[in-house]
């Protein structure tokens, strides 16, 4: 008979039900199952794929140890939504957001970094890679620019299309307040973006090429590791983009950016934290 872990992508529901059972197997192949969305949320709330990743490390040892007081009542996905959310409201800042500007200073930075010509230096990357790297910086900076709560509510309620009503359950506030603070996120992005932004505003003198000298000579853009970019532009986004109404370009543009496949080490850090005993202490019981 095969184990939960060799049944070809198992539901999170029995996976779940597995791994409090005490399915070792089960419980690996549910953290490989739900890393992938918890990483993507924090490379959103962090900036830096490196803080991400530390952050993701850290909400799914809190849900893996924490899973015997998961009720059926709830969503899982809405549970392990509220446990990252949280994480990553009340963590401390980490480097990239310690150094996080207000959207004036962020425009002036973008009035005075525009530059007609791509150095030399950068030759041996595809010019679209640059690009791509420089747009996805951007607006990741821009979500920097909101508050914790702000950029959350964005994330989860604009780029991964949570609803109202489960979005409340995960901040633990009404439904309204959820709206209100998705909706003074959508205003500050969306008013930034149509004032500066080439990409939502034709007439707008910045363009993601117009930046990639500036983001080299500030170290902001390594030509020789790339943190976000993967395949290049895509053009057909791109045009899709400049086609839409200007209230739906800014949203469009952070939906169209890629989904970052999970660093295959956070299954073996549930391996490694059986091995050492410390799961021993949990309650599997059926809760």
């Amino acid at each position: 008979m095969r184990s939960s872990a060799e049944r070809p992508q198992a539901s999170e529901d029995y996976l779940v039900e597995a791994a409090r059972r005490g399915d070792r197997a089960a419980l690996e192949a549910l953290v490989a199952q739900i890393q992938g969305r918890i990483y993507n949320l924090a490379v959103r709330m962090l900036w830096h794929p490196a803080d991400a990743e530390d952050a993701t490390q850290e909400i799914l040892i809190k849900i893996v140890t924490h899973l015997s007081d998961f009720r059926r009542g709830s969503r899982f996905s809405t549970w392990t939504w509220r446990i990252a959310v949280n994480h990553v409201l009340t963590t401390r800042k980490r480097q990239v957001e310690q150094q996080a500007r207000s959207f004036a200073e962020f425009a002036q930075d973008l009035e005075q970094g525009l530059a007609e010509t791509i150095p030399d230096a950068s030759a041996a990357v595809d010019e679209r890679l640059l690009l791509e790297e420089v747009k996805i910086g951007c607006m990741q900076g821009m979500l920097l620019c909101l508050s914790r709560e702000e950029r959350a509510a964005y994330v989860l309620g604009e780029i991964f299309q949570v609803t109202d009503r489960e979005a409340a359950e995960i901040f633990g506030i009404s439904a309204a307040a959820c709206r209100k603070r998705l909706s003074r996120a959508r205003a500050a992005l969306r008013g930034f973006m149509q004032r500066k932004c080439g990409l939502v505003e034709p007439t707008n003198p910045c363009r993601c090429r117009r930046r990639v000298k500036t983001a080299i000579e500030q170290r902001r853009l390594n030509p020789a590791r790339l943190l976000f970019a993967q395949s290049g532009a895509d053009a057909a986004v791109v045009r899709g983009v400049a086609e839409m109404d200007a209230l739906d370009r800014a949203a469009a543009l952070f939906r169209s950016h890629p989904d970052y496949p999970a660093p295959a080490t956070f299954v073996h850090t549930v391996r490694a934290l059986f091995a050492s005993g410390q799961l021993s202490f949990l309650d599997w019981g059926s809760g």
